[in-house]
């Protein structure tokens, strides 16, 4: 008597398909076959067979596999992350870079049984790697969208069209003004067409248009560097002026007082660029600077802004208070209002009425009512914050709390059931206290009404292509602030520069220090305490200072010593 044969029990995403009442076994079983046959997995072959669909094979294997699944569709890509694994090896393992924490990197991947694509990029990137998994159709899509090179629409564009690239907007000069042969001067409005074109190309922050007694030059903010760019005859001063004060909206008549304007310039049909502008009278002419403005910043999300966990939970946390104020403080161009746009997505929601008073509004936000205070006419930041408070506002963000008067106003806001979000021009957190003090706000009010306070400040990315080990001695690791117990570990990078960055630096990082009011730091300002001794306490409670906070990008290796010490000195 022969024993009967029986299959081996199904195993894994084979046996999942079955218990989950979508294939019986005898089907699994056949397909197993195939795709043992094509050597390929099981799920990628049923979809080609259209059996299943892509979203039901990503849940499928995220459950089997008990990893995250997440939705492509609502997530923002950081230009950042995604340039940490080269298009080769993207479009080779079909997988996208998410976020990274310290020395790991999250991956979106449709197939997590694919260890080999893993492993490469661990040895490619000296990263451990996380899978998430992901819908591969949107996967796809995504890499498209990613690595569709971000010059390929600037590279199409030829002489013949640097010249008819349109401006959304033109001014309404008058028709002699229009005829005047320095605004129709064909090559320059190509020159300039192209510096601002090169300027987004290369990712500046802002073009400096300097004219001297002998010279004019054209400088580019790379990562919160000036880079000289361009030397121009100095005879093209003016014409590069008024034709950017044309473009802008300005009076080219007037060159006499400083002016503002904006520019929206129409790149494609479906692509546009903003650019603030601001003229200011010198010696030898008109400098110009133009400051490129990316509402794609505001929606990059928190995990892309550089906090850490403690500090994004921290200013989480504040977001979803009903009341109460919040502020971020820095010097210019150390990213608040990106820092402010960012929490103002995520409040962002139908059931929010959001307003805010700025000078002026850099970041469109649909969804939020956006003030440009006008003080000629009498809309200041603190009458703006009166007509909010009569429209039954949720939360209301003041670009910056200058004078005593919107200083009280917000205060009020945030003590009668308001989130309100600020900035101040101050060093650090505990300075903020100090100086809403001095401008005359009582203790008491800010100790009632202030939950939360961020200082930041912006440091440079290291290049991940061309970074190389740096060895310095242990004495001068220890006297820079590092402890003697780290050193053995610790692994510090220097720049170098190729030809993906800009002096081995590409990008910037937020350095953080993120300050809660405590009930011993109310009682401290209720004292009248100063800021020593409020620094002292954020110590106490084990607040990173922000020489901190920079330290520990030095420990990931995500900048250099050097940069630390440039962006946090004194």
């Amino acid at each position: 008597m022969s024993a009967e044969h029986t299959d081996p029990p199904l195993q894994g995403i084979a046996r999942r398909l079955v218990t989950s009442g979508l294939f019986d076994e005898a089907t699994v079983r056949h397909a197993q076959q195939q795709a043992t046959l094509a050597r390929q997995p099981l799920l990628r072959l049923l979809q080609q067979q259209q059996q299943i669909n892509s979203a039901t094979a990503a849940h499928l294997a995220s459950h089997e596999f008990g990893l995250p699944l997440l939705d492509l569709a609502a997530f923002e890509f950081d230009p950042q992350v995604t340039s940490l694994i080269s298009e080769k090896l993207v479009r080779q393992h079909q997988v996208l870079p998410l976020f990274q924490r310290g020395n790991r990197l999250a991956v979106a991947i449709a197939d997590p049984t694919n260890t080999t694509a893993l492993d490469d990029l661990k040895f490619h990137t000296s990263r451990q790697i996380d899978p998430i998994v992901v819908d591969e159709e949107r996967l796809i899509a995504a890499i498209d969208h990613v690595f569709e090179p971000s010059h390929q629409l600037l590279d199409d564009i030829g002489d013949a069209d640097l010249e008819a690239l349109e401006v959304a907007v033109e001014a309404p000069a008058a028709e002699s003004e229009r005829g005047d042969s320095e605004l129709d001067d064909a090559p320059v409005v190509r020159f300039v067409n192209k510096i601002l074109l090169d300027a987004i190309h290369k990712g500046a922050s802002d073009i400096h248009f300097e004219p001297f007694e002998k010279q004019f030059r054209i400088r580019f903010r790379l990562d919160g560097i000036l880079h000289e760019m361009s030397h121009p005859p100095v005879q093209l001063a003016t014409k590069i002026a008024a034709r950017l004060k044309v473009m802008s909206q300005l009076d080219i008549a007037e060159r006499r007082v400083p002016q503002d304007g904006r520019i929206k310039l129409n790149i494609s049909r479906n692509k546009s660029i903003d650019f603030r502008v601001s003229s200011c009278p010198t010696l030898f002419g008109e400098k110009v600077v133009l400051r490129i403005l990316d509402s794609a910043s505001a929606r990059l999300g928190i995990d892309a802004l550089g906090y850490e966990p403690q500090q994004k939970q921290l200013y989480l946390d504040a977001l979803a208070r009903p009341h109460g104020m919040i502020l971020v403080t820095g010097p210019t161009g150390s990213g608040k209002t990106v820092s402010l746009y960012t929490g103002l997505n995520i409040l962002n929601t139908s059931e929010r009425n959001i307003s805010t008073a700025e000078d002026p509004a850099e970041i469109n936000l649909p969804g939020v009512n956006q003030v440009n205070v006008n003080p000629k006419v009498g809309l200041t930041f603190a009458a703006a914050l009166k007509s909010f408070l009569r429209q039954d506002p949720d939360v209301i963000m003041v670009g910056e709390i200058r004078d005593l008067e919107t200083a009280e106003i917000a205060i009020k806001a945030a003590q009668t059931g308001h989130l309100v979000l600020s900035t101040l021009h101050t060093n650090d957190a505990p300075q903020s206290l100090a100086r809403l003090t001095s401008i005359g706000v009582a203790p008491y009010n800010i100790a009632s009404a202030v939950s939360l306070i961020i200082a930041q400040r912006l440091a440079r990315r290291l290049c991940p292509h061309c970074r190389k080990e740096e060895r310095l001695p242990p004495a001068a690791l220890q006297q820079q602030g590092f402890a003697e117990a780290e050193l053995a570990e610790l692994t510090l990078y220097r720049a170098v520069g190729c030809e993906r960055c800009t002096l081995g630096y590409r990008g910037r990082v937020g350095l953080y220090q993120v300050m809660p009011i405590s009930s011993a730091m109310a009682a401290l300002i209720m004292a009248g305490s100063n800021p020593l001794e409020l620094a002292a306490q954020a110590r106490r409670e084990g607040i990173p200072d922000l020489r901190e906070a920079g330290l520990e990008k030095v420990r990931q290796g995500i900048t250099t010593l050097e940069e630390i010490n440039r962006v946090t000195r004194d």
